[in-house]
């Protein structure tokens, strides 16, 4: 009898996730979402992974609002390059309002000429302002109206991660971005503007040293 009942909760799971909208225009974002709340720093404890060359781990970002209410951010993190030449790199965004206030297109590119540089949309899905954030954009929709090439952060104002309360939010979050189990860790191992070294055409390019790191938890 048991695995009747097992049967049927299969079911109703396929039936649940085979109803659920994953148009991009379907998604729900932060109501009334106040920039200046936003602001400061937030650490990324796990990411939805696009298509291009962009920070990997150890990413810190930093948001801003100016005087006249224009958002900016920068953010800090490693790259690995060659597959074994790990370098600390830097990244530069601007925003521009749009209707939605939780709604951005943001203009970004690399300190680095490797790194990626673009417009693309960027959207805050969730946040409580002093704990977690959901970040989402969307860089190319199929013609259905779903995404084909996306990213999302997971952003903690505590690098040592969430309670459970807080784990189960993002998690019921992330299913409504249609992104369940897309999103890999992010670690936090290594200090930030340590030293430079001189490489090729005599460009500096800010390593990272070892240290004790914290992880997403």
């Amino acid at each position: 009898m048991e695995w009747v009942w097992a049967l049927v909760l299969l079911a109703a799971l396929g039936s649940a996730q085979a109803e659920r909208d994953c148009r991009v225009s379907s998604f729900r974002v932060k109501e009334n979402f106040d920039k200046a709340r936003f602001s400061g720093t937030w650490y990324a404890m796990a990411k939805k992974d696009p298509e291009g060359l962009f920070l990997q781990d150890n990413i810190v970002a930093e948001f801003s609002v100016d005087e006249n209410g224009h958002m900016s951010a920068t953010a800090k993190g490693r790259v690995r390059l060659l597959n074994n030449w790990d370098v600390c790199a830097d990244m530069v965004g601007t925003f521009t309002d749009t209707e939605d206030p939780a709604k951005f297109k943001m203009k970004y590119w690399g300190v680095a000429s490797f790194l990626q540089k673009g417009n693309d949309d960027h959207w805050i899905i969730d946040t409580d302002y002093d704990t977690y954030a959901v970040q989402y954009s969307c860089r190319l929709q199929n013609l259905d109206g779903t995404c084909a090439d996306s990213y999302s952060f997971v952003f903690a104002r505590d690098p040592h991660g969430f309670s459970p309360e807080v784990q189960k939010i993002v998690r019921q979050r992330q299913e409504e971005l249609c992104l369940a189990r897309q999103y890999r860790l992010i670690t936090h191992n290594a200090l930030f503007s340590v030293f430079q070294v001189t490489v090729m055409a005599n460009r500096k390019e800010t390593f990272c040293s070892n240290m004790e790191g914290v992880t997403f938890h």
